[in-house]
């Protein structure tokens, strides 16, 4: 470059072929860490494939947990009004009963009814709808000796089916997983009336129900593998479990190794 005044050089430089072939690879690696940086640490990998699955889980955990606590201030504005009328004389001391205790005697008695009701549906629709449960002829029936125990725990309950009772009931302890007894296809997902899940998982002619899950974590027409887990279990709550082959009951005691 050379002065416009006294025609003489600035300065200079020279650029050979080596000398541009490493700038532009230096100018790509340093464009190619930038976005990578950009895609881990910002919200913009969440557009990306792959990803919109763990945003809509996190989604989901996240307004649950505001729910939960939208409960807890609620049932706390409610004990701080109680504080306040019980200060300024308004109630007698002897009238004011727990709202955790009034929470759960209504709730026991609602669950009272309804789980009479949903045992008397459940048991019908079991009588009527066994048989068309066989949606999936590509699956083949498997030996039922060679189920997968569904869930670790004690079993508290044996299955009666003299007296209509199909399902032998496991007590368990809180985040045990519940798994798949064999290969099979998730046929039915539904929120039972005591906050729980039940699931039926159909392996050809095989069918076993799941009642009384905390948690599922596999969706209505999902393949599942023998021992994969499909739910978790609470500390509140026993998992029942039935097994019907072509529309006959098999005792789990019988054909699963506890």
């Amino acid at each position: 470059m050379l002065d416009d005044l006294t025609l003489r050089e600035v300065f200079h430089f020279r650029v050979s072929l080596i000398g541009a072939i490493s700038i532009i690879t230096i100018f790509f690696i340093a464009l190619i860490v930038l976005l990578s940086v950009l895609i881990v640490y910002t919200p913009i990998r969440n557009i990306l494939p792959g990803y919109s699955a763990s945003l809509r889980q996190q989604l989901i955990e996240e307004s649950a947990r505001v729910d939960s606590l939208q409960a807890d201030l609620t049932l706390q504005r409610q004990y701080l009004d109680v504080i306040k009328q019980l200060a300024a004389g308004d109630i007698q001391t002897d009238s004011v009963q727990s709202l955790d205790s009034l929470q759960r005697v209504e709730r026991a008695e609602i669950l009272a009814m309804n789980n009479e009701n949903t045992d008397a549906f459940l048991a019908q629709y079991e009588l009527k709808e066994r048989d068309r449960l066989l949606l999936y002829d590509n699956i083949t029936t498997r030996d039922v000796r060679q189920l997968y125990r569904p869930v670790r725990g004690v079993i508290i309950q044996s299955a009666d089916p003299d007296k209509h009772r199909y399902a032998v009931t496991v007590h368990t302890v809180r985040n045990e997983n519940v798994m798949a007894t064999t290969r099979g296809i998730i046929v039915s997902v539904e929120r039972l009336a005591d906050d729980t899940w039940g699931m039926i998982l159909q392996h050809g002619e095989f069918v076993t129900i799941y009642r009384h899950m905390a948690k599922v974590l596999k969706a209505q027409g999902a393949s599942v593998e023998k021992g994969e887990t499909i739910g978790l279990m609470d500390s509140t709550h026993d998992l029942q479990i039935e097994l019907w082959d072509a529309g006959r009951f098999v005792n789990p005691e019988e054909v699963i190794v506890w």
